[in-house]
């Protein structure tokens, strides 16, 4: 980000213009809801445990940045209250929708029938205006997890919150204090006025674009001709090394727990204490890098499932993953500090003994190019006199075993459409579980990657795939359209999975952008490398010109979301999944 005076001047002002007219616009669509209940004041997030809840989707005044703007909450709360539920358990929740408009409740990475899932035009109609509508379901599994609106772009202006599920039998994570830590992306923008904005300037909340002064230094560097080419790639691609985020602290503001920084939210903890924090994305576009200086995490569980303890220093988490780490601090004050990818902006908190006691925050990494890996390029070593930046994966890079063997499984074709909407395209994409990913490469701390993770339990009595199917994540970044086969969900028709069959799938990221993926009703059981412990998610992120593969039993009928969890990539980038007897 560029914090040259001038700049954060003009951003200033762009910001105060932007923020007065969005505000304006958003008092004046709330007053177009009729007899919709008047706006209520922001309540302190609570925790809500039982077997039935009563949730009321409000329009709510919060003042996050200095100014009061209309949210959308869950019982008034920023992020929505926390709900505890016990496995074994069949819980009930009565959604109430306050909005002027249509809403919903999409419970995230939870097994249960589809007609409950909460996904408007797939799984059931939503909730119109003033309506209330009953979930029930059994409880079938524990750990972290979060709900959100599926409707529009809500879930950016705070529908969401986080699940804590107690399990029925002893816990294999052992602790002694247990807390949420849920990460949010705030903005007083309308998000739909976020959304026009990336339509017309894909980088408009992109300030960390490159100068003429960066071209010098490459040219005495890398020597004319070799940056000139350098650049004429990026430039062929339409892209820029250094977009690593569309939407940034340009606009956000980025909240743990609901707090700010400044607000500085404390977990309080006494010397010689196991400490399970539960970390949740719930942003609409951030992903962060998480780390505590001076104090090591230990992660235990990943998207709710046990995972064989893994000792490290940071960890990124991207839109919608979850994950539980154990921390044993000492009689001192630790920052909580989760960074955007990007770096325009941080969440920060307090771990302390007492409540006090502040953390000093740490300075935030400087952002690290895109690299010609990143681009689907598949070298490490660099191409075309290329500078690719150092990966820890070098020249070995991590691939589940099947990979470079004949496939044993029929690939189902599917259709494939290049033109105007897919202006990227992976030359050769590779396997890169061990790669931390851009922002994290070679910064002298462990970093977690998908190559560490382990199932708790052992995957070995698992059914091998009966067929695989390959989906290409697609898009054009400069008209900011976005796809999967270079078909955008509008145009596409389902995918039809049958029921009792096992699949592979492998996704191929095409773009240089991050696509946390996520299947709704079904787990993705994720190809790490040990075919006996297959690590279980709900969400799984797809590096920038890579392939990742996960299998997939499919034992839920009905009709189901599949998508990016980028919430502005979601339009486009978006399938619905049928499973057929």
């Amino acid at each position: 980000m560029d914090d040259h005076p001038a700049a954060i001047q003009r951003r200033r002002f762009l910001q105060s213009v932007a923020v007065s007219a969005v505000l304006a616009r958003t008092l004046l669509s709330a007053g177009e809801g009729g007899s919709a209940p008047a706006p209520i004041k922001r309540r302190e997030s609570l925790m809500l445990e039982g077997t039935e809840f009563f949730l009321t989707l409000e329009r709510t005044v919060v003042n996050v940045s200095g100014s009061d703007v209309l949210a959308t909450t869950v019982n008034g709360m920023l992020p929505g209250p926390t709900l505890k539920w016990r496995e074994g358990d069949t819980v009930t929740i009565h959604v109430t929708n306050n909005l002027p408009v249509s809403s919903s409740i999409h419970w995230h990475g939870i097994i249960l029938p589809f007609h409950m899932d909460g996904v408007p035009d797939i799984s059931f109609k939503g909730i119109a205006p003033g309506e209330t509508f009953t979930y029930r379901f059994p409880v079938r599994q524990s750990g972290t997890f979060w709900y959100h609106s599926h409707t529009g772009f809500q879930e950016q202006s705070g529908v969401h919150g986080t699940l804590v599920i107690v399990p029925k039998d002893e816990d294999p994570v052992v602790s002694d204090r247990d807390y949420v830590v849920s990460l949010f992306d705030w903005s007083d923008e309308n998000p739909e006025a976020i959304y026009r904005k990336l339509k017309l300037h894909s980088d408009y909340y992109n300030f960390n674009q490159r100068t003429a002064g960066d071209f010098i230094s490459e040219v005495k560097s890398e020597g004319f001709w070799d940056a000139l080419q350098h650049r004429a790639m990026w430039n062929r691609m339409r892209m820029s090394d250094r977009d690593l985020s569309d939407v940034t602290g340009y606009t956000y503001t980025y909240l743990l727990n609901g707090f700010t920084e400044a607000e500085d939210w404390h977990a309080l903890f006494e010397t010689g204490e196991r400490i399970r924090l539960r970390f949740v994305n719930q942003s609409a576009m951030t992903i962060f890098d998480v780390r505590i200086p001076g104090l090591k995490m230990t992660v235990v569980a990943a998207d709710g499932n046990p995972v064989k303890p893994v000792k490290i220093d940071e960890f990124r988490i991207a839109v919608a993953e979850t994950y539980d780490v154990i921390v044993e601090p000492e009689e001192r004050a630790y920052c909580i500090f989760a960074q955007s990818i990007e770096r325009s902006g941080y969440a920060a908190a307090t771990l302390a003994p007492r409540a006090e006691m502040h953390a000093a925050r740490p300075a935030m990494d400087p952002p690290q190019p895109l690299t010609m890996a990143d681009m689907g390029m598949g070298g490490m070593t660099g191409e075309g006199g290329a500078d690719t930046g150092a990966m820890k994966c070098g020249g070995g890079m991590q691939m589940p075993k099947e990979e470079g063997k004949k496939h044993m499984w029929p690939i189902t074709p599917l259709p494939m459409r290049r033109g105007v909407g897919t202006t990227m395209k992976a030359a050769n994409p590779r396997y890169r579980l061990d790669d931390p990913g851009v922002g994290l490469r070679e910064n002298g701390r462990r970093v977690l990657t998908y190559a560490d993770l382990r199932n708790y339990y052992s995957t070995a009595d698992a059914p091998p795939p009966d067929r695989e199917i390959v989906l290409h994540l697609t898009g054009n970044m400069e008209r900011y359209m976005w796809s999967i086969n270079g078909i955008r969900y509008a145009d596409a028709a389902p995918l039809t999975f049958h029921y009792g069959e096992r699949l592979r799938i492998t996704f191929v990221n095409d773009t240089m952008m991050i696509h946390p993926m996520h299947l709704h009703g079904m787990w993705s059981d994720l190809e790490t490398g040990d075919e006996a412990r297959l690590v279980r998610k709900h969400t799984v992120l797809v590096q920038p010109g890579s392939k990742i593969s996960y299998r997939v039993t499919v034992n839920a009928e009905g009709a189901w979301a599949y998508h990016c969890h980028m919430l502005y990539h979601m339009p486009g980038m978006f399938r619905k999944v049928e499973v057929l007897p």
